[in-house]
């Protein structure tokens, strides 16, 4: 794909399904700003209603006429559908169009493809696109296929390219996956490592474009990609913070959430996300000055239920979850006034009101942050052996000892008791060791 190329984006809007005009401007909005992520040109975006999808084209003669005027009126090479497109019915669009034409899915695939920065990203990448490829093979090269013949041959020449074609795509998934997983245990070491050290792991997590990596910036000093851009950056970044009462604690940045992921990218950066389920504290980021915020959030908590962070059907999360209110400088007088008298209201929720970009709010959530971490601490008292040496370094690394003292000795030898404050989640460790 063309950097600088020109483009039409088509949303299919099905009838009976809920959307509403917000909703219909947010996803063509969105749209545009996933084709200026790969540095297309839009020049027209329109949403074609659609009662019944057509199974070779999804879109009827007429709505294809339109197309193809858009198309030419504005010198369009390229055709963006903004929803899933069969293998046939974009085969079918080309031939009609005479353009080539791209679904969200493959649109979503090149950004991915152009930001991945590290060997882990690339690989992700890469087996996403793959499983992408492997799923259109039969039903886009069916012109191949030739019919069982004679002459001792099971089948014709097309079908052994084709399943050539599916071999070699299989093989290379295999040995991706191979990869990925080595890479998931180096980074299950480097957990585990996090783990032994009394330090907290505090993830931010968002939708794309909300603001994570300017206000990782801002918390960390680093120097991450931060840009006005869907999907500014990809993979997972950490840095060492520090927090009031808190001695050192590790912020990780993650990949942006966006509505109707593709699920082979879903899969494939299930890696990634996995840096969310061992956090202490998760810091949700939203763009509070968008239009579509709510809609945004629903998103971001259904990943979070699909990680298993938050109970099924809306119920308690099993991380605490801090929201960032992102973008407030950007709001008018009234509107910042309707949300502080919100906030005022959801005493049972933890929102910080924030601006990443002046850096407006930023101390507040660094206090709610620590207010978390260390509002759960209890004070619990245990009797080991002295020879039990790593359940009493234990201890000493991961709680605050509070008293450590001779308690006599029994079949086990020599005892001591420690009185240790620890967190829950400590509490929860050490009861396994």
């Amino acid at each position: 794909m063309t950097r600088g190329a020109r483009a039409v984006i088509v949303y299919p809007e099905f009838r009976g399904r809920g959307a509403t005009a917000i909703d219909t401007a947010a996803r063509l909005e969105e749209a545009r700003g996933l084709a200026l992520a790969i540095g297309l040109e839009v020049v027209e975006a329109m949403a074609i209603p659609i009662r019944e999808a057509r199974a070779g084209t999804l879109f009827g003669e007429g709505q294809i006429q339109n197309i193809d005027v858009a198309c030419n009126l504005g010198d369009a090479e390229l055709v963006i559908v903004d929803g899933p497109l069969s293998a046939i019915q974009q085969r079918n669009l080309e031939e009609k169009l005479k353009r080539k034409v791209i679904d969200r899915t493959g649109l979503i695939l090149e950004i991915f493809g152009e930001r991945a920065a590290t060997a882990e990203g690339r690989l992700q990448v890469e087996l996403a696109h793959l499983d992408y490829q492997a799923g259109r093979l039969v039903r886009s090269w069916t012109h191949l296929e030739r019919q069982r013949g004679g002459f001792g041959f099971l089948g014709g020449p097309g079908e052994t390219q084709i399943e050539a074609d599916r071999r070699m795509i299989r093989d290379r998934m295999a040995r991706l996956r191979r990869e990925l997983e080595q890479v998931r245990r180096t980074r299950g070491l480097h957990r585990s490592r996090r783990e032994k050290a009394p330090w907290p792991v505090i993830a931010l997590v968002g939708y794309t474009n909300a603001g994570k990596s300017t206000l990782f910036n801002r918390l960390t000093g680093a120097g991450v990609m931060a840009e006005d851009l869907l999907f500014a950056t990809l993979d997972p970044t950490m840095r060492r913070i520090r927090l009031p009462g808190v001695d050192k604690a590790i912020l990780s940045d993650t990949v942006g959430f966006i509505s109707d992921l593709p699920t082979q990218l879903v899969a494939a950066f299930r890696a990634t996300l996995e840096e969310v389920t061992a956090a202490d504290v998760i810091v949700h980021v939203r763009d509070i000055a968008n239009p579509d915020t709510q809609s945004q959030k629903r998103q971001v908590l259904d990943v979070l239920e699909d990680l298993g962070l938050i109970e099924e059907d809306g119920g308690a999360p099993t991380v605490p979850i801090v929201e960032a209110w992102n973008k407030w400088d950007l709001l008018d007088e009234e509107r910042a006034l309707d949300l502080s008298e919100q906030i005022a209201h959801r005493r049972d929720e933890v929102i910080v009101p924030l601006s990443a970009i002046t850096g407006m709010g930023c101390e507040d959530l660094l206090a709610a942050v620590s207010r978390l971490l260390t509002s759960g601490a209890r004070d619990h008292t245990f009797v080991l052996p002295v020879s039990d040496g790593q359940r009493l370094a234990w201890l000493h690394a991961h709680g605050e000892v509070l008293a450590d003292e001779d308690a006599g000795s029994d079949e086990r030898g020599p005892l001591r008791r420690l009185e240790v404050r620890l967190e829950p989640r400590e509490l929860g460790r050490f009861t396994r060791l």
